[in-house]
């Protein structure tokens, strides 16, 4: 069965990587499950999938990933995003709060997270986020980049 890594890296059950991947199940079953747990939670503490889907679809084109953003792209269609959202995920940074301090956090951390402090926490819970969601964010921008990273990885085994 293809996952979302495979569909991302271009791979298809044909492909020796396909197979490669299935030589540890149990990390393609792993990075499948924490995808779902950060873009469909069952409890998704407050942050909707439509959210996060934009995060998500933010964070893709932060890392130039045409692929993602355009799977993305597709997933938040089927959510019925606002008008803010989409905006959100083509990158804009004029936004109401809370979300325009999500969104400084998520770039922050997305694109120089070398630079990020303990303040930078702070300020998404002045900013309204509870204990919960901020793990629930945290969780969602370490999955994102990781999955941007390991797809570009395999798209450049995939062309050697």
């Amino acid at each position: 069965m293809i996952d979302a890594m495979d569909k991302a890296a271009g791979i298809s059950p044909d492909d020796a990587l396909f197979a490669a991947r299935r030589f540890r199940p149990e990390f393609v079953q792993g990075a499948e499950e924490c995808r779902l747990s950060v873009l469909q939670p069952a409890n998704d503490q407050g942050l909707a999938s439509n959210l996060r889907v934009a995060l998500a679809r933010r964070m893709a084109a932060l890392n130039r990933d045409p692929v993602l953003m355009a799977e993305y792209d597709v997933q938040l269609a089927q959510l019925g995003p606002t008008e803010q959202l989409l905006a959100l995920a083509q990158g804009e940074t004029d936004l109401s709060e809370p979300l325009a301090t999500i969104v400084r956090h998520v770039d922050l951390i997305t694109l120089t997270p070398k630079k990020a402090e303990a303040s930078d926490i702070a300020l998404l819970a002045q900013a309204g986020l509870n204990s919960p969601q901020i793990v629930a964010l945290s969780e969602l921008i370490a999955f994102v980049n990781f999955q941007t990273r390991v797809a570009a990885g395999l798209r450049l085994m995939r062309s050697t």
